[in-house]
């Protein structure tokens, strides 16, 4: 697994240090970043989700679900050489699987195109995964988040379905249903997502936890939708989800037997060093 790097000093062989992309005067990584952003008719919001991604990332994939608007030309006016695909189906989890599929960085970001998610947070989800985590996994609601985007039936469902989530397969999530989160791409190998819709969340962060991987929470900010309306609906998903939860087969069991460590890495924010 690729590690956390500091510059070479300027005596040293510079050639060793250009195959590092620098996060910041102390500090640069070797594995490239692919940040995956969904989008339908988010031409408005563009402008403010690109002015926050780090300019040291590897690629940006817009997906875009047969927009009617100019998203497509904006994101193009916005970050040189961004890689537009078109969505094969429709739903977020159909329009970030056809994402996934065109990332070529080792580590891959998942970003909503609202304006609700913080560009600067990636850093803390990629020195996580660095450090030793396979999925960081955002949450409003661990100690340092918060969120200003959720209507109390929300946060209610939220609640109990990551409850339900935490004590079918044995996670401890603090958060259920958020779309900001990171994970090195061969993850996708052991996960099969097989969902179209806002439930492909949920789906992650169970299989995840099947598969035994290391997760690590990242406190995270949500921020109002900037323009526009969401086309999520808080009862119709909501049981999307929960479809989803009964669906899917405990391996508490299996877990129980594997050595003891926590499939779920302590709460708190990735740091880098």
């Amino acid at each position: 697994m690729s590690s956390v790097l500091r510059p070479a000093a300027a005596d040293q062989d510079p050639p060793a240090a250009r195959k590092y992309r620098a996060v910041s005067s102390h500090l640069a990584i070797a594995p490239p970043v692919s940040v995956v952003i969904p989008a339908m008719n988010e031409a408005e919001n563009l402008p403010y989700v690109f002015k926050t991604l780090p300019d040291w990332i590897h690629e940006v994939v817009l997906v875009d679900g047969n927009s009617t608007d100019d998203t497509v030309e904006v994101a193009r006016a916005l970050w040189s050489g961004v890689k537009v695909v078109g969505q094969r189906g429709k739903g977020k989890g159909d329009a970030l699987r056809s994402g996934f599929d065109a990332c070529t960085g080792d580590i891959i970001v998942m970003v909503d195109a609202d304006g609700s998610a913080d560009g600067n947070e990636i850093v803390s989800y990629v020195s996580a995964l660095v450090s030793g985590a396979d999925f960081a996994k955002g949450s409003r609601f661990a100690n340092g988040g918060g969120t200003d985007d959720m209507t109390f039936i929300r946060k209610l469902g939220n609640r109990v379905l990551c409850a339900a989530v935490n004590r079918k397969f044995g996670a401890r999530y603090t958060d259920l249903c958020y779309g900001y989160n990171a994970f090195w791409r061969h993850c996708l190998d052991k996960i099969d997502l097989d969902c179209t819709g806002f439930e492909i969340e949920t789906l992650m962060n169970i299989r995840v936890v099947k598969a035994g991987l290391r997760v690590q929470e990242i406190p995270s900010q949500e921020y109002l939708r900037i323009h526009g309306t969401s086309n999520l609906r808080a009862v119709r998903d909501g049981f999307r989800v929960l479809r989803v939860i009964l669906g899917e087969r405990s391996n508490r069991r299996a877990l129980r037997r594997r050595p003891r460590h926590s499939p779920l890495l302590d709460t708190g924010r990735g740091t880098v060093s």
